[in-house]
């Protein structure tokens, strides 16, 4: 029985595929050798490929704008991005030369736009989506901007939100949008979404505070469901809700003209990952223009705020395997030279799954192993995948000359954020290096180090030492 890992790769997948190929027994990333990396960076090694962000804002546009077209679709489409996915200047330096727009989340947020508007990477017409709970920093940053004349649209999540920038904002015309609080999927252990405004009580908060103020106008209807956009019963449901309350406004708010669905487009977290992006965007696009021509009503923008499909798909973490151990019978331990719950924190606090593949020897027989971090707690593991309850790699020979290397790919969205990137990390496990991987257009690939290994000093400053 032919028993190579590369075999069991190309029997259990449709491989190679798209961002993933194998040449000589050494895998490739979007075409990027990762064993020369590693040899000029070694591991643990954060990588991000920049030109992938790209190219995933221009798939969304494609196809909703081709999508709308099938539909004579009187509306356009608004790609907004999600910037809570991932801060970083290089991601938003990417995301703005795609011609977009922006999604907050938080008053800091808007120190990066001014940030970015010093820099020419946007001007005052790009559309600001401010949403989340606001405290007074975040309010009074988004005053700031409006009274400057930047096209912002405070997303109201509080009935008495608004009351802050009756008395602080100073610009002739305020537009706002409303956040509706969708009901969460029967799995949930709460009924409704702590955040947006409840639906009996939206009609009331346009006619008593926005309606009776010359300068402020209801412009967007925003929708978002937790779990994502997907061809489920419950997601069309909660669609059609709000397409109800789009028209209820309407009839007495004609300056309302665009609907927000939010972000929550998958990203391929499995080599078996399956998803028709054409569908989904061609039924959704459908079914509002469909339900606004039965209610004679004229069709809304459609905006969205993508975060992990505009940023997912560019990230990677490359470890090593520095040690195993057999801990009885039937469990193999492989430990990385990095720690699971610090460099990919959605593993243990989510159980999220990313694409895991061995890096080098795709020609050595494979075993089932589980994978250990770094630190000395007992959630610091990685033994499941997406598709399968077991993870498999290349079994090791002690005498290999060359250690072997694994990735965990599409990693590029919140990790860094969610383990504090820069900061103290559990077990003082040092935070691995960070490195751009970009290409010119002659196609020829750059990398330029980002962030150096985080130094046993840095650790100490922060914490007081």
């Amino acid at each position: 029985m032919d028993n190579l890992y590369s075999t069991l790769i190309n029997q259990t997948f449709n491989f190679p595929q798209e961002g993933f190929e194998v040449k000589d027994d050494e895998l490739y990333f979007n075409d990027i050798p990762l064993m020369d990396i590693i040899k000029q960076y070694g591991t643990p090694l954060r990588i991000s490929y920049l030109p992938k962000i790209g190219s995933q804002i221009q798939k969304a546009k494609r196809l909703f704008n081709v999508a709308m077209a099938k539909v004579d679709y009187k509306g356009k489409y608004v790609y907004c991005y999600c910037t809570k996915s991932s801060h970083f200047s290089f991601v938003l330096d990417e995301v703005l030369k795609n011609d977009v727009h922006i999604e907050t989340s938080s008053a800091f947020d808007l120190q990066i736009i001014k940030e970015q508007f010093q820099k020419k990477a946007l001007d005052k017409d790009t559309y600001i989506i401010c949403n989340g709970y606001k405290r007074q920093t975040y309010k009074q940053n988004i005053c700031e901007l409006i009274n400057d004349g930047f096209n912002v649209i405070p997303v109201l999540d509080h009935l008495d939100e608004i009351d802050y920038y009756k008395k602080h904002s100073k610009a002739e015309k305020v537009n706002f949008g409303i956040r509706i609080s969708t009901e969460e999927e029967p799995s949930f252990t709460f009924y409704t979404s702590r955040l947006g405004i409840r639906n009996s009580e939206i009609m009331n908060l346009y006619n008593e505070k926005i309606k009776p103020n010359p300068r402020f106008d209801l412009k967007l209807l925003h929708f978002f469901i937790n779990t994502g956009i997907k061809d489920t019963i419950y997601y069309w449901t909660e669609l059609n809700k709000c397409l109800n309350i789009y028209k209820e406004l309407r009839e007495v708010c004609p300056g309302l003209d665009s609907l927000n669905i939010g972000g929550g487009m998958p990203i391929k977290n499995s080599l078996g990952f399956e998803y028709d992006y054409e569908y989904m965007i061609e039924e959704i696009v459908a079914q509002i223009k469909s339900f606004c021509e039965q209610n004679e009503i004229p069709e809304p923008n459609i905006f969205t705020e993508f975060g992990s499909f505009t940023v997912g798909e560019s990230g990677a973490t490359l470890y090593s395997i520095v040690d195993q151990k057999k801990q009885n019978d039937r469990e193999t331990w492989y430990f990385i030279d990095s720690s699971f719950i610090t460099t990919l924190p959605d593993t243990w606090g989510i159980n999220q799954r990313f694409i895991l593949l061995a890096i080098n020897n795709w020609d050595k027989p494979y075993g089932p192993v589980n994978l250990g971090g770094m630190t000395c707690d007992s959630m610091d593991y990685y033994n499941t995948e997406a598709h399968t309850n077991q993870v498999f790699l290349p079994i090791i020979d002690k005498n290999q000359k060359q250690p072997q290397y694994i990735g965990f790919f599409h990693t590029g969205a919140y990790q860094e954020a969610l383990s504090g990137y820069g900061g103290t990390q559990h077990c003082l496990i040092p935070a691995p290096k960070h490195v751009l991987i970009d290409r010119d257009e002659d196609g020829k690939i750059s990398t330029r180090l980002f962030a150096k290994e985080q130094s046993y000093k840095s650790m100490l400053k922060i914490l007081g030492y």
